[in-house]
């Protein structure tokens, strides 16, 4: 927190009473809580992944439904076999169990079920995509709605998924919700019964909308949508365009140039914006590629490492509580597939705690592939700084090189406590309590132009981004 003299603060009170109970995100990488607002980001290493989803199957009480892409073994297959054993296991308590998946993959896994388990694979024709959902409804009909719960993310079920690949899983305790999930699953499995019905059953292009699209969950609004009857990018580029200050795009792959030119859009009109993508995405579209490394230089990182960088997410104005912090996450690429013949999922949920919890993932993974220190953004908003007050200056604070180009280093005689950045119009931009008597900033995501600093709440100081 930066106590100013001369500033004029205006607070929106971060919500800690968020409901955590009812929404709660996993990720499979390592997080940076340093970032955290209140509630940290919760890093499930190994198959812990896996074991959570055993974990929430294993409380099922009437009904399982489960739409994943593929379900494979291989060499490795390990902690998440247990997944199999957990449905056959509620199977044989009575539970009623249905399973869609992908007809073109493999999906070896399956043969560890039951064979009194009813299974439905998506059709192989040349006028659909593939059945890309990876979610689970449990205890949707339950006669006590705080049973139900509907999982969602990028997760396929494998052990390089689990173990290896970038990836997010979100668990949601909501009857509403399960049941709008339920409706799309019946509308793929041709049937509300524990048997599919192929003649009645329909998926991607010839699936229809719903319109079972916003919930309040825990006071906040949550949104889903089903491709592609429900035309999700469209609804994708509202959520982009949204971002007043901070916006951080995680996505596997990305053929869309609306999508691109609507990131690149955002971070031209001021937005801090960075924006990570798979080495897939470049080989998919050259365009795309284009479009973001020109737009966002070296905020755009292609991760090139031995797995894959399997995300499917973006966060929307997480230091910004006054404005309207979102995720959007699911299994949702960002590709004209995606959007025209694939079966996907995506929820935006407008909710500010859990854009922190994700921006604290995203930040770790930006770092880890090669992006550098994302800026530290503050969880207050519109705070402003009157421009052109120097307050008190003496010898003690020393900021060089400037101008900047990529690293700003702040020196001192004592211990430096608090550092603030704010641009010429006054805006908080970066807040860090490093203890330290000389300290290094990443500043290369910020516009080129004139800053000012606060050093440890007494001083000012100013300096050029080149």
């Amino acid at each position: 927190m930066c106590f100013l003299p001369m500033v004029f603060l205006i607070f929106c009170l971060h919500n800690y009473a968020w409901g955590q109970a009812k929404i709660k995100a996993y990720f499979n990488s390592p997080v940076n809580i340093s970032a955290s607002t209140g509630v940290n980001a919760v890093y499930l290493p190994s198959g812990s992944m896996a074991d959570t989803i055993v974990a929430y199957i294993n409380r099922a009480q009437s009904s399982v439904d489960i739409a994943q892409y593929d379900y494979h073994q291989d060499a490795y297959f390990g902690a998440y076999a247990n997944i199999a054993t957990a449905v056959n296991n509620a199977y044989a308590r009575g539970v009623t169990i249905r399973w869609i998946y992908d007809g073109s993959s493999s999906n070896t896994g399956l043969s560890a079920l039951n064979s009194g388990i009813h299974k439905l694979a998506s059709p192989t024709t040349s006028a659909y995509g593939i059945m890309h959902n990876k979610f689970i409804i449990i205890d949707a009909n339950s006669g006590n709605p705080a049973n139900a719960i509907v999982s969602t993310g990028s997760e396929d079920w494998s052990s390089e998924m689990f173990y290896k690949d970038y990836n997010n899983i979100l668990f949601i305790q909501d009857s509403a919700l399960a049941h709008s999930y339920t409706a799309e699953f019946n509308m793929m499995w041709g049937s509300t019964t524990a048997v599919p019905n192929t003649s009645l059953s329909k998926f991607g292009p010839f699936k229809t909308d719903l319109g079972l699209h916003t919930f309040s969950i825990a006071g906040h609004t949550v949104e889903v949508y089903f491709s592609p009857s429900d035309n999700t990018d469209a609804h994708i580029g509202t959520s982009i365009l949204s971002a007043n200050k901070d916006l951080y795009v995680g996505v596997y792959d990305m053929t869309r140039t609306g999508d691109a030119s609507d990131i690149v859009a955002r971070k031209t009109s001021g937005v801090y914006t960075l924006a990570t993508v798979d080495q897939y995405t470049p080989t998919t579209s050259s365009a795309v590629n284009s479009l973001l490394s020109s737009g966002l230089g070296s905020n755009y990182i292609v991760y090139s490492g031995s797995y894959l960088y399997h995300n499917k997410m973006m966060i929307v104005d997480p230091s910004d509580t006054c404005s309207d912090p979102q995720v959007l996450t699911g299994s949702h690429n960002w590709t004209s597939s995606a959007q025209n013949y694939n079966d996907e999922n995506i929820l935006i949920i407008h909710n500010d705690t859990l854009a922190n919890i994700y921006y604290q993932s995203y930040i770790a993974n930006f770092a880890a592939i090669g992006g550098g220190t994302a800026i530290a953004l503050s969880g207050d908003c519109n705070t402003t700084l009157e421009v052109g007050v120097m307050n008190k200056i003496t010898d003690k604070f020393v900021l060089f090189p400037d101008p900047s180009y990529a690293v700003l280093t702040i020196s001192s005689d004592s211990t430096i406590n608090t550092i603030c950045i704010f641009n010429l119009v006054g805006q908080l931009i970066y807040v860090n309590q490093p203890d330290s008597n000389q300290v290094q900033i990443n500043i290369s995501g910020l516009t080129k132009g004139l800053y000012l600093v606060l050093l440890n709440g007494t001083e000012t100081r100013k300096f050029i981004k080149q």
